[in-house]
């Protein structure tokens, strides 16, 4: 599960209406998306792009991948998207890496 707050979102704040939230319910290690809670002021208009994904089988790094323009609501998704993908890099590797490159580096 990951949440994103609507206190972040540029156009929320442009629009007085800072505040609500996405949540999203994905499969254990997977980016499926089971489900969503959209607390906000436009949240029939953002749960359409996460209806779409979850029809058709899309995770979230799909709508993470996908262009939303700027300022608009729609970027809430783009960014709870975003959190889930942070929340769930790979430590370990990235850490491994890190000693990589430092090592090549000399």
């Amino acid at each position: 599960m990951v949440r994103y707050n609507l206190d972040e979102l540029d156009r929320a704040i442009a629009d007085e209406a800072a505040h609500g939230f996405v949540k999203v319910l994905t499969a254990p290690g997977k980016d499926k998306i089971l489900g969503v809670t959209i607390v906000s002021e436009h949240a029939g208009d953002l749960l359409a792009e996460f209806v779409l994904a979850m029809r058709h089988g899309l995770g979230l790094n799909k709508i993470l991948a996908t262009l939303h323009t700027y300022p608009t609501w729609s970027e809430a998704n783009k960014y709870a998207a975003g959190a889930w993908k942070r929340a769930h890099a790979p430590e370990k590797l990235l850490r491994w890496v890190g000693r990589y490159h430092t090592w090549r580096r000399g």
